[in-house]
């Protein structure tokens, strides 16, 4: 009995094989970039930008309805200017970096719920805000694919300079011209994958499938070349577990899958190894580490 109920939902319903293909192909490749978020202290970034990617979908939206390759070009689109002017703003100005990411979150999520609200039905703008997982199509999965295969290639190719970059970007740009692109390159394939989210989980819950996972798996081990799988790793059992209990509890898929998340998080808050409530209290022996 518990097999099936397990088990059946994808067995016996392609949308959710289909639901479970996206959001873990969006898990595998966006937790790994969410560890590099955290580490670069850029957690409060990745919020801000997959909220910044609204106004240009709901552009996208306005002009062509729900069109793929419209809300696609337009969530990059708004997305790279977002982080520009973000970026400009905190160099130029006496705001810091994070005062500034959240000005520009608050009024790209207010304009893009506006724009979307224009033309569309509150089922549009619930569609736009918490994504449609158990709606995907044959070119949503294929761009989700697409993210996904380019991301772990690009993070494979960079990985040594992006992990420099991300502990001494002034020592990488010292001995390497790759430290001028590194931090392009980063930033590129993040928007991306808040994009290929956006389609699946919303831009609401997109973020959330990149941040928690990540979380978690940076309190179960300080090396980080087994952080970025097992935070993949959660990211996809999270997706699983998600869409289960979606299926036989009827709440919003988006939703149960970032609770999902949520949960392999508080329980690495609890027993982590490296940094969960029981390893500090636990007294530790002499000489040890």
């Amino acid at each position: 009995m518990i097999i099936d109920a397990l088990i059946a939902p994808f067995t016996d319903y392609e949308f959710m094989r289909r639901a479970l293909v996206g959001s873990v192909a969006l898990a595998v490749s966006g937790s790994p970039l969410g560890v590099f978020l955290i580490l670069r202290r850029m957690s409060l970034a990745g919020d801000a930008l997959s909220h910044a990617i609204l106004p240009g979908a709901a552009l996208g939206y306005l002009a062509f309805g729900l069109s793929l390759p419209a809300m696609t070009i337009g969530g990059l689109a708004a997305g790279f200017v977002v982080a520009v002017l973000a970026g400009a703003a905190a160099r130029y100005t006496s705001l810091r970096e994070d005062a500034s990411l959240a000005a520009f979150y608050l009024v790209s999520l207010a304009l893009g719920v506006t724009l979307v609200s224009l033309r569309g039905s509150n089922v549009d703008l619930l569609h736009v805000l918490f994504g449609s997982a158990l709606a995907l199509d044959d070119a949503t999965l294929y761009l989700l694919a697409g993210v996904a295969s380019v991301t772990i290639l690009a993070l494979a190719a960079f990985y040594r300079a992006l992990v420099a970059d991300t502990l001494d970007p002034a020592f990488l740009k010292l001995v390497s011209p790759a430290g001028e692109i590194v931090p392009y390159v980063f930033l590129t394939l993040v928007v991306l994958n808040l994009v290929a989210g956006f389609h699946a989980l919303g831009t609401l819950m997109a973020v959330g499938v990149i941040m928690l996972p990540a979380a978690a798996a940076k309190l179960w081990t300080r090396n980080l070349a087994v952080t970025l799988p097992l935070a993949a790793a959660f990211g996809a059992a999270a997706c699983y577990v998600g869409l289960v209990f979606s299926y036989h509890s009827g709440a919003p898929t988006s939703p149960a899958i970032i609770l999902a998340a949520g949960l392999f998080y508080f329980i690495s808050v609890v027993f982590g190894r490296t940094g969960g409530l029981m390893r500090l209290r636990r007294p530790r022996r002499h000489l040890e580490g």
